[in-house]
């Protein structure tokens, strides 16, 4: 009588650590799950931002095309001449710097999709180890019912002696 006892607290106790295991794996999943829409949206962000230098740089290279057919068209004064040179030199360091912006925009780009994947592996991961604990849970439950029904059982079995 006393094993069975002892039998049914052991179980109780691990099926109260087994609770509180798939607790904590359910929290670290949504903490996980909030991360990644974070990092979804930090990508979208990027992507944003990406797109606008885009246009900023198309802009640019038009802005720098139409500098070079006015330097080209234009064989007017020197002090035109000079205006141009000033633009042209503008528009091509506004290029450069749109050009590095695009450059790092990219490459944070591609970072957030690898700590996006990242985290995707880990959530996985997390989702696999919940689905084990509650595996677990289910299998001490069961082992519970049936040592609950054995102890009916020898309960009814002792009231007949």
């Amino acid at each position: 009588m006393e094993k069975i006892k002892e039998k049914l607290n052991n179980l109780r106790v691990e099926a109260d650590n087994a609770i509180v295991r798939a607790e904590e794996a359910e929290a670290k999943n949504k903490r996980l799950e909030q991360e990644l829409l974070s990092r979804e949206q930090e990508v979208t962000s990027l992507t944003n931002r990406l797109n606008m230098t885009e246009q900023r740089l198309e802009s640019a290279e038009g802005k720098l095309d139409e500098a070079k057919k006015l330097n080209l068209d234009s064989v007017g004064s020197q002090t035109t001449n000079e205006g141009l040179q000033r633009k042209i030199q503008l528009l091509e360091e506004e290029l450069d710097a749109a050009e590095k912006n695009v450059k790092e925009t990219v490459d944070k780009l591609r970072q957030v999709d690898i700590k996006a994947e990242h985290f995707e592996r880990q959530l996985q991961r997390v989702e696999q180890e919940r689905d084990q604990w509650e595996k677990k849970y289910e299998d001490a439950q069961e082992k519970y019912k049936k040592s609950q029904a054995e102890l009916q059982e020898l309960v009814v079995t002792m009231e007949g002696l």
